[in-house]
């Protein structure tokens, strides 16, 4: 039997999780893991959070019992590897779960300015049926360019093909046999971002992507071409795009993340918390100017948001801390 604490869940997930678990004792919470929570649950075995708790030293000292931490997520850098190596906690992720959920949405983007679906409904919603300005373009015969050519770069290459689009792929890693079968090319950035009709991101955010579009490559793309990012939003240079759209050297953007976005829901939402988080106040300003533009579609980072990813997520974090129950460890991170 485990003592097992979950949070950060919805109402959902805990009916699932205590008919999975019905001999283990459990605590289940909405809210992140917190240094005063951790006080409270001193006698954990594990715990499964989402990358709003912050997974430290100080929480550790509190869990002395810990020898599990599943996250919700396939991201861990929330969580404090070293101290965990030091105290032998294991760490288990959620390595994949949403590489089709990711790229319908990168496509509901590319859908929604092609065919300025936004533009079409606001206008009938205020009774108007003129036609006027709501012109789009096929995407039959056109070419996208992903970059990124994995799993969620595949996925939109297989729905790119379905539209009889002709892809382009950048990716370091080049799988030739694979091009093959899926009907792609592989080539340099700059000639992919020269040659595309529509550019979409699936690359992880580090130190070699961070700005990967900026004012030099935006130079480089056609003055009617869309860019998508359903990846992260340091990526792009904000205030590059921004002027490139200013100045129409770039027709459209569908952007499911931003720079300094938890800024932004911290405005929306959190008004009457106080944070001291530091962040780039330009960038933040940037972003507003993206938000009012008529050829930019912005959505919440809701590009993972179905109920089959999600219960992908909920079905991987079980099955962790089952295999670790009976000593076959599945999905350790380093």
């Amino acid at each position: 039997m485990l003592k097992i604490g979950f949070f950060e869940l919805e109402l959902w997930e805990e009916k699932v999780i205590k008919e999975t678990f019905p001999k283990d004792k459990l605590f289940f919470s909405k809210k992140k893991l917190t240094l005063q929570s951790a006080k409270k649950h001193s006698n954990l075995d594990a715990i499964a959070v989402f990358v709003h708790s912050e997974i430290n030293k100080e929480i550790l000292r509190k869990l002395p019992k810990l020898k599990l931490i599943t996250t919700m997520s396939t991201g861990y850098d929330h969580i404090d590897l070293e101290e965990c190596k030091k105290r032998k906690v294991t760490i288990c992720n959620v390595p994949v779960y949403g590489e089709n959920t990711v790229a319908e949405h990168a496509f509901a983007l590319i859908l929604a300015l092609s065919r300025k679906i936004v533009d079409c409904v606001e206008r009938t919603k205020r009774g108007s049926f003129e036609l006027k300005g709501l012109r789009g373009f096929d995407l039959r015969s056109k070419t996208i360019g992903v970059i990124g050519g994995g799993n969620i770069g595949q996925h939109v290459i297989r729905m790119a093909k379905g539209f009889e689009m002709n892809v382009l792929v950048f990716d370091l890693h080049q799988d030739k046999k694979l091009a093959k079968t899926m009907g792609f090319k592989y080539t340099a950035m700059d000639k992919l971002l020269k040659e595309s009709d529509v550019v979409s991101l699936h690359v992880p955010y580090n130190k070699h992507t961070h700005h990967l579009i900026n004012k030099d490559k935006l130079s480089l793309m056609k003055k009617n071409a869309i860019l998508i990012n359903t990846s992260r939003g340091g990526i792009i240079d904000t205030e590059a795009l921004v002027n490139a759209l200013k100045r129409k050297k770039l027709a459209g953007a569908g952007l499911d993340v931003l720079e300094e976005e938890s800024e932004l829901i911290e405005e929306t939402q959190l008004l009457k918390k106080e944070f001291t988080k530091n962040y780039d106040l330009k960038t933040v300003v940037e972003n507003h100017v993206l938000l009012e533009m008529p050829n930019v579609i912005i959505t919440p980072h809701n590009a993972f948001n179905t109920n089959e990813a999600l219960m992908r997520i909920l079905e991987t974090t079980i099955k962790n801390i089952k295999r670790y129950k009976i000593s076959k460890k599945i999905n350790v991170v380093k």
